[in-house]
């Protein structure tokens, strides 16, 4: 009982490491502290290999940390879907028991196999089945890799390798590091394996050279040349109540009002504004406010991005960034991949679930993986929606090409779906680890924060006040030059990580089975 409430607490700190409610901040100490105190708890289990034990707690574990980190979930479900508070509670806490299972065979596997290696072994087995099962949680049943560990490292020394690993590989460090610390100073694997200190001291070098590599790794000269000239941009943040939003009486009027005055008196090179800026469809809008605007951005010297719903009931309706600029002979498109479940499109045989809810707009069509850049002014800007930029490997099939990859990423999103919470930090987060992974700024115009300019190493320069109505205006310098993850990645996608993982792994268990 009292190990079960440990592993609740510690699932707690991991979601609390992620940005917590106070500054919003990631903490990658706690996260790794959260990990080591799980591999503790597995550590007695591996000396009775009572794998169901380890099942168990790391389930507990999971089960904490995802449910405390997308607990604002409830607020779409309840607040503005308009589903009964203990359903709403009940569906949170679901998902993340059944996203939980992932690491839960994670955990019953590592006792099964922990009790037969040495500790420098058993760190690298935790890590590996670790980073199955958060690779497995990204993919699997349309994937929703909200929350994974790698995320509390965009500061620190490990933030350094997002340009060659990614957030995974960041996380398989993390979970190394921390299992190596636990194990070393519980020195409790198993009776058939007795420590040995060539090995423990040999892992432990290799983790002070990681971590010392990390720290002096920012003040390194790496960057290429920007692309282009610097570029001066607005970012536009309504502010439209959630509950409002798609009402045709009120936050649709103020939507088409503000977004109209701001996009047609800003004077930046190019003006941004977020997810469903004007939530209807062009042949909706008010006579002539789409001509206006397309009449408007047809002068020399400026551009606009903006989201809104685009097609028909024939071809099917898409989640859209719609650019303006002059010379078009048609205004860019870009139509949003990878979808939320029953957000934006409703998973097979659950169409009776979704009538519960209140979300309009609820079924939209996907667009292509890689799709063309918006250019500007030498620039290749590639916009995302919403949680898009959570799935880097997608993002990365952009860079397959290096003559046509993109300079900067544009994120437009709308999460005032969770209110004031910290999903707000939580992606900011998120879009800061693409700009490390891929070293390219990224611009996040949103409607309710964080509206922010982050610069190719991961910074935050600028950024509004979340919850207000406001225009950023700043610049940012594209980047150039193709990381190693975005080549490998552009490539391979995330098999490279699957299959190291997956080789370590079965190092272990052949070794567990020789020692059966």
């Amino acid at each position: 009982m009292i190990a079960a409430l440990i592993a609740l607490a510690a699932g707690a700190l991991h979601a609390l490491a992620l940005a917590d409610p106070w500054t919003g901040q990631a903490h990658g100490w706690l996260q790794a502290l959260a990990l080591g105190l799980l591999v503790a708890l597995l550590m007695p289990a591996t000396d009775t290999g009572r794998w169901r034990r380890g099942f168990a707690l790391a389930w507990l574990f999971a089960l904490a940390w995802l449910a405390g980190t997308f607990w604002w979930l409830y607020i779409s479900m309840h607040v503005y879907g308009g589903l009964n508070a203990a359903l709403a509670v009940a569906a949170v806490l679901a998902l993340a028991g059944l996203l939980a299972l992932y690491y839960g065979v994670a955990g019953a596997l590592f006792v099964r196999w922990a009790r037969h290696a040495r500790p420098a072994t058993a760190a690298l087995l935790f890590a590996a089945l670790w980073t199955l099962a958060e690779l497995a949680r990204g993919r699997w049943f349309t994937g929703f890799p909200w929350g994974a560990g790698g995320y509390a490292h965009v500061d620190g020394a490990l933030a350094t390798y997002a340009r060659w690993v990614g957030v995974y590989g960041i996380g398989f460090a993390a979970a190394w590091l921390a299992a190596l610390v636990a194990l070393a100073l519980g020195r409790r694997t198993a009776p058939a394996a007795r420590p040995t200190r060539g090995g423990l001291a040999i892992s432990v070098l290799l983790a002070a050279a990681l971590l010392g590599w990390g720290l002096a790794r920012p003040w390194l000269p790496v960057s290429p040349p920007p692309a282009g000239p610097r570029l001066e941009v607005a970012l536009l943040q309504g502010n439209i109540p959630q509950d409002e939003k798609f009402v045709p009486g009120t936050g649709v009027v103020d939507s088409l009002r503000w977004y109209g005055e701001q996009l047609q008196a800003n004077t930046a090179p190019l003006v941004v504004a977020p997810e469903t800026a004007l939530p209807l469809l062009p042949r909706q809008l008010p006579e002539g406010y789409w001509a206006a605007l397309q009449a408007r951005y047809a002068q020399p010297g400026q551009a606009a991005l903006l989201g809104m719903p685009l097609g028909d009931l024939e071809t099917g309706y898409t989640n859209s960034a719609v650019g303006l600029a002059p010379g078009q002979d048609a205004p860019y498109r870009y139509d949003k991949h990878h979808l939320v479940p029953f957000g934006e499109f409703i998973p097979p045989l659950f169409r009776w679930f979704v009538r519960l809810m209140n979300i309009p707009l609820g079924d939209f069509t996907p667009g292509a993986v890689n799709q063309p850049s918006f250019v500007l002014q030498g620039q290749l800007l590639a916009p995302n929606i919403c949680y898009e930029d959570l799935f880097g490997e997608e993002l990365a099939a952009r860079f397959a090409d290096p003559a046509a990859a993109p300079t900067a990423f544009v994120n437009l999103s709308n999460i005032g779906w969770f209110g004031d919470t910290v999903a707000i930090d939580q992606h900011l987060a998120i879009s800061r680890m693409r700009a490390l992974e891929f070293e390219r700024p990224v611009l996040r115009a949103t409607n309710t924060g964080a509206t922010a300019i982050i610069d190719a190493q991961g910074r935050v320069t600028q950024q509004l006040p979340r919850l207000t109505r406001g225009v950023l205006r700043g610049a940012f310098e594209g980047g150039t030059g193709i990381t190693p993850y975005a080549a490998w990645v552009a490539r391979w996608g995330l098999a490279p990580l699957w299959g190291a993982a997956v080789l370590i792994v079965l190092a272990a268990a052949t070794a567990g089975r020789r020692g059966d």
